[in-house]
């Protein structure tokens, strides 16, 4: 079955210029011009994934995110002309799963959608309980619990920590982490695994710079510990 993806964009040319070419990549496509359209047909369908505009007329992009938030989990792609550093940031920091930018090739938008795709249904397929000191997950129903407190993971936070609880107390590489949450052609994207491990630290971690669960192993890669230090281990990250 096709997977849906939501495209929430105003620009009527480029919306059916995107639509185009990820139907052309087999998704099925259905579109909204504005927020509040885009908000009410997400309630309706489910989507798998949704590529979503920031600057809008009415309600703006940074705003339809927030709402999405409690109406699905599907991983939200911004589509944004807004292509400087604080922007970038900002949005993956509200818990998008990437940031892509106007203009972009055909092979960049269908290769990102793939990898955000990927990385959700790998988060979905996970199973089995992991638990170490305070910290419970559930890879069955992506239930995260830290001092049986519920904790909401984004699905690429989720993906990261289910590619660490894969190597329970062993360092896994960057490459290697890259890899399996994000895909090969984030080979070289340290900077994206460097801002979500910040990212789950500051969800799960008591003191996210004197982690006592995902530990920086300076120049290798991260280590998920099984045995929690009660002390917390200073950050060696680079």
């Amino acid at each position: 079955m096709k997977e849906t993806i939501l495209l929430i964009e105003d620009d009527e040319a480029l919306a059916q210029l995107v639509q185009l070419l990820l139907e052309r990549a087999g998704y099925n496509i259905v579109a909204a011009n504005d927020g509040e359209t885009g908000l009410q047909l997400a309630r309706e369908m489910d989507p798998d994934l949704v590529l979503l505009d920031i600057l809008m007329p009415g309600m703006d992009g940074w705003h339809v995110h927030e709402a999405l938030q409690n109406i699905t989990d599907a991983p939200v792609l911004f589509l944004t002309a807004l292509g400087d550093e604080h922007n970038i940031t900002y949005g993956l920091g509200l818990g998008a799963d990437d940031y892509i930018v106007k203009p972009f090739g055909y092979k960049e938008l269908v290769t990102r959608v793939k990898a955000a795709l990927a990385r959700a249904r790998r988060a979905k397929g996970a199973q089995s309980i992991f638990q170490a000191g305070a910290l419970w997950v559930n890879q069955d129903t992506h239930e995260v619990k830290v001092n049986n407190r519920v904790v909401t993971l984004t699905p690429t936070e989720f993906a990261l920590l289910s590619a660490l609880i894969q190597d329970p107390g062993r360092t896994v590489s960057h490459d290697t982490l890259l890899r399996r949450v994000w895909g090969p052609e984030y080979a070289n994207r340290r900077d994206y695994l460097k801002l979500y491990i910040w990212y789950l630290r500051q969800k799960i971690e008591d003191d996210p710079r004197q982690p006592r669960y995902i530990i920086s192993e300076r120049g290798q890669g991260y280590r998920l510990l099984v045995e929690p230090s009660e002390e917390g281990i200073p950050d060696q990250e680079e």
